[in-house]
């Protein structure tokens, strides 16, 4: 069905083309040509003439000169042959006119040789061999294989029709060496017939035979050649076959290996996955014991902070019955309202603190002037703040700079310089900081103030739960307190806060 079906589209697309290759001729051409297969030559020769005018005003040069040459041709076969040059004239003038180079060259090459017909045919061989010589400038400045060709076979032709048997057989040697030089034994056997044929036509009995005998001898010398390229062909076409055979086979090796190689690669895979899945269920098996000792630390964290803070709960009625007076009874207060502070902190850490707008410049001057009876004499304090809002935790942020700034009063030797600061990082960004000149804090010391509990002292002269609280209160607030390490002349803190 498929083979009928394809047969039936190439039968419609050669019909195609042929009628659109007839289109494409002129109505006058197609005049022309009817009536010249009917015989009719003056009918033939009038609508041939009248084409090639017609093609010439329209530009198509090329049709047109072929119309005019057959128009030509018809005047001749009557014995009409000044009427024929004088067409030859009009169709080079009208060459000269419109073409220029190689293509003019290509298109005079027609005339030139329709010229040398009619000399041949009037048995004018000087006038004949002048036209040949024309033709011969033309094809080399057409640059055109094609008319080089032509220009051998009408050689040929020319000296076969005027006696010239040895230049005759030497150019159609010539013609012939070529064209089997090319492999165009079919265009040579061509060659051979229509020159044959030619012969016949002018009742040429020399040409006839001269080109017979010739084409004998050429079909002798050239059938062993012709033969060992057939065979030539079919051993390439066998080794072409071969090597196919051979790529097919390189192909389903290189197939089967792939195969291999992903059948390996999938037991691999498989593997892996195995492996990947018990690795999975280890860190499963893992990660839920670690929750656990996480969610068992945090509840001991937690019970060990209410300890505390239940310890220093009952421990506050007993003190509060002592004397106030003594600074033992004094610092044991303070310290069990430090430990209530700080378990309440941590215990209560995930809950949220309120922000409010607070003015920065009196707010910060207000924490400092707090501690001006507190420094050293010639101690400088400044507050640099501008006159802005930022959203804060006022309770907090001033508990945690009251702080910082008495030890600050505490620690700064006379002459000495205390700052509070306040920077913007970002929009959310805030960052208060607190310095003081004197002695620094050493680097491994320096994450220690900060945690609760490390060593035993005398709580009269403090029980080091300050800066822990504090540093608690800036985790509450989404923020931290570090020292500066960049800070070499002092000590200088950051509360930095994230709104």
């Amino acid at each position: 069905m498929y083979k009928r079906l394809f047969i039936m589209v190439m039968s419609l697309f050669c019909l195609w083309a042929g009628t659109y290759a007839q289109e494409q001729k002129s109505e006058l051409q197609q005049k022309a040509e009817a009536a010249d297969e009917k015989g009719n030559v003056a009918s033939a020769r009038f609508h041939f003439i009248r084409a090639y005018e017609d093609y010439a005003r329209r530009g198509q040069l090329g049709a047109g000169v072929e119309c005019g040459i057959r128009g030509t041709a018809l005047y001749y076969r009557e014995n009409y042959y000044k009427e024929a040059f004088d067409l030859l004239r009009s169709i080079d003038h009208s060459i000269d006119s419109a073409r220029e180079g190689a293509e003019a060259a290509a298109l005079h090459y027609q005339t030139a040789r329709e010229r040398m017909k009619i000399y041949m045919k009037l048995k004018k061989n000087a006038s004949a061999q002048e036209q040949l010589a024309q033709m011969e400038q033309l094809a080399e400045a057409a640059r055109d294989e094609a008319l080089r060709s032509d220009l051998l076979y009408n050689k040929a032709v020319l000296y076969y029709t005027f006696g010239q048997t040895a230049q005759g057989n030497a150019i159609f040697r010539q013609m012939a060496a070529k064209l089997t030089a090319e492999k165009e034994y079919d265009k040579v056997e061509d060659v051979y017939k229509t020159l044959i044929a030619n012969g016949t036509k002018s009742g040429s009995a020399g040409l006839v035979a001269q080109a017979y005998s010739g084409y004998v001898a050429w079909k002798d010398s050239v059938y062993a050649q012709k033969k060992a390229d057939e065979l030539a062909a079919l051993q390439k076409q066998i080794a072409e076959g071969e090597e196919l055979i051979a790529r097919k086979d390189r192909s389903l090796a290189t197939r089967h290996g792939i195969i291999v190689a992903l059948c390996v690669l999938a037991a691999g895979l498989a593997a892996a996955l195995v492996l990947g899945f018990l690795w999975t269920l280890r860190l499963i098996y893992r990660n839920r014991r670690l929750k656990k000792n996480v969610r068992l630390a945090n509840e001991n964290n937690a019970l060990k902070a209410q300890f505390i803070s239940n310890i220093s709960a009952q421990l506050r009625p007993t003190l509060e019955k002592l004397d106030a007076k003594l600074p033992e009874v004094r610092a044991l207060q303070a310290f069990a309202g430090h430990i209530q502070e700080l378990s309440h902190l941590e215990s209560t850490m995930d809950e949220r603190v309120e922000l409010e707008e607070v003015k920065l410049q009196p707010f910060c001057q207000g924490l400092m002037d707090e501690i001006r009876d507190q420094v050293r004499p010639e101690v400088v304090l400044n507050v640099d703040a501008p006159a802005m809002s930022a959203a804060i935790n006022p309770d907090y942020v001033a508990r945690i700079l009251r702080h910082l700034l008495r030890n600050a009063a505490k620690y700064t030797p006379e002459g000495g310089h205390i700052r509070l600061d306040y920077r913007k990082r970002s929009a959310k960004k805030h960052q208060f900081l607190v310095s003081n000149t004197g002695s620094t804090i050493p680097p491994e010391k320096r994450q220690d103030v900060f945690k609760p509990f490390l060593e035993i002292r005398d709580l009269t002269e403090g029980d080091g739960l300050g800066l822990p609280i504090c540093k608690q209160m800036a985790a509450k607030m989404n923020g931290e307190l570090d020292i500066d390490p960049e800070f070499t002349k002092g000590v200088r803190f950051a509360l930095t806060l994230l709104t």
